[in-house]
């Protein structure tokens, strides 16, 4: 099986100055990231207000998705990279976490990053991240849509932290949510009638020109989330 591993990263930023840098990064951190030895996949990202999908941006958190040959060169970027420590002199919170793919199907820009790593424990927590890009001429009735779909999500115990994030503003748009086991995402993928039913509309209408769905078993962390390691719970 293979030895890759999947980081994602989360930066809060609180003063106006710092939220200035972190916005100015999405450009200038890339020139570090394309020299950093076993990364073979990366994606910058903003997010958008509150936890779900909402197109108004929230300027105050960003994310940092890395796809590495092996857990080694993840720790060697974490620990001693100077990338890593300008992010941690400007945010008040940076929160990783190292997973293992367990299934992936689609593409993001052309190609599937994640290679399976892990067979699902469904006792243990569980991610999911998924990408589209979405059509053009159907953003209105997708953004329309957005909260309704969403509403299964309140309130569900089963879901530990949610946030929509993405490369484009608008059009490239992704999710990741961290669930305490697999039960729970059943519960939530196959049970809530507002999910199932932006299923249906998805393939009805094909609101994406490209899509990727992905799970992740999630095994160590560094840092904190809203004042918590999230694996903790």
């Amino acid at each position: 099986m293979s030895k890759q591993i999947t980081t994602i990263s989360f930066f809060k930023y609180t003063s106006l100055s710092n939220k200035a840098w972190g916005f100015k990064m999405m450009q200038f951190a890339n020139k570090d990231l394309r020299k950093v030895d076993g990364l073979s996949f990366y994606r910058l990202m903003g997010s958008g207000k509150g936890r779900g999908f909402n197109p108004m941006p929230d300027w105050s958190i960003y994310c940092l998705l890395q796809v590495w040959e092996s857990e080694e060169a993840a720790n060697i970027f974490f620990t001693s990279s100077d990338l890593i420590r300008r992010y941690n002199n400007h945010t008040d919170e940076l929160f990783t976490l190292y997973m293992k793919n367990i299934s992936a199907g689609g593409t993001w820009v052309g190609k599937n990053p994640f290679e399976k790593a892990a067979d699902l424990d469904p006792n243990l927590p569980i991610a999911v991240i998924t990408r589209a890009t979405i059509k053009w001429n159907w953003l209105l009735k997708f953004w329309k849509y957005v909260p309704t779909s969403e509403e299964g999500l309140e309130g569900n115990d089963g879901l530990i932290y949610t946030k929509g994030v993405g490369e484009v503003p608008i059009i490239q748009m992704a999710t990741f949510s961290l669930w305490k086991d697999f039960e729970s995402v059943k519960q939530f993928a196959y049970k809530s009638k507002q999910h199932q039913e932006a299923i249906k509309k998805t393939r009805k209408y094909e609101w994406y020109s490209e899509e990727l769905f992905s799970r992740f078993q999630p095994y160590k962390s560094i840092g904190t989330w809203e004042g918590r390691d999230l694996l903790i719970f």
